[in-house]
């Protein structure tokens, strides 16, 4: 049986986190899926530390095509995609296909909570920035948390594992080993 090769979107708006956004890029393409990094408002997108990466479409011509989003935080990233309206529209629309909707650090405060797809959801994110959630959101402090089709993270030093929880999802829990062993994540 043939499987379709799953399709994922990473949006980078100026200020991302390097780390959160370049690492699951990586993992994801280790895991045989096909990854658009889509600047929000320019091709050429500079992180929050000064790294230039150039995205392979803009949002806005990326279509919705896509099995999954990956959202990234840092500063002011987080906040750039949350003031995107077309970050947000995406996201409400993959929360009601299904779709896959992963947030790290500052994002799943940021960006998804204001989009209104966190209630009655467990969820991780950045320790200090955890200030958008609201009581009908329920906080954990692992490194990666899974709620459907929601994953969440804590920040830079999880990327590797958020990565691999979204290569799971999407691929298979098969495909996610035969990674973390390749990138000695074990």
């Amino acid at each position: 049986m043939y499987m379709a090769q799953k399709k994922v979107l990473v949006a980078l708006a100026a200020g991302f986190e390097e780390i959160e956004a370049i690492t699951v890029i990586d993992v994801l393409r280790r895991s045989g899926i096909s990854v658009t990094a889509a600047g929000v408002d320019d091709l050429r997108v500079k992180g929050s530390r000064g790294i230039c990466v150039l995205a392979d479409k803009l949002l806005d011509r990326a279509g919705e095509d896509f099995d999954a989003i990956v959202l990234p935080g840092g500063s002011p990233g987080a906040d750039n995609l949350a003031a995107s309206k077309k970050v947000k529209a995406i996201i409400k629309k993959f929360d009601k296909e299904g779709k896959i909707i992963a947030a790290i650090c500052a994002a799943p405060s940021l960006v998804l909570a204001p989009a209104g797809i966190l209630k009655g959801r467990s969820v991780t994110g950045y320790p200090g920035m955890l200030k958008g959630f609201g009581k009908d959101t329920v906080y954990r402090e692992d490194d990666v948390v899974v709620d459907g089709n929601i994953i969440t993270s804590r920040g830079p030093a999880t990327a590797l594992s958020f990565g691999l929880a979204i290569a799971e999802k999407l691929a298979g829990r098969d495909i996610a080993d035969k990674v973390r062993k390749a990138v000695l994540a074990l």
